[in-house]
């Protein structure tokens, strides 16, 4: 695989009224998780990749994530949740089973 292990950070903001994951300032969750990543050596092929994505569709569970290749999604509400993303699912390969939707 080009990539170990790919991160998308659902950033879509509504104008409706409805939940979105924007309302829980994902674009600072994919900030965070980005700068840590490269802070570590940990992105770029062979490695993790951290990506901003549009609506992933699960607008109520949010704010929320999705690691590939395994399709484990979470929701988050910390840096303290984000770190252990960081470390145990894109570091270590175990997913955080306590944050999982």
């Amino acid at each position: 695989m080009y990539y170990q292990r790919q991160i998308f950070f659902c950033t879509n903001k509504t104008d409706n009224g409805k939940a979105c994951c924007q309302d829980h300032d994902a674009v600072d969750a994919w900030t965070y998780v980005k700068g840590e990543m490269q802070g570590r050596g940990l992105i770029g092929p062979g490695a993790v990749r951290v990506t901003r994505s549009g609506c992933l569709g699960r607008c109520a569970e949010g704010p929320v994530a999705v690691v590939y290749p395994e399709g484990v999604w979470y929701s988050y509400s910390s840096q303290d949740d984000l770190d252990e993303i960081i470390d145990g699912h894109l570091v270590k390969g175990d997913p955080v089973d306590r944050l999982k939707i």
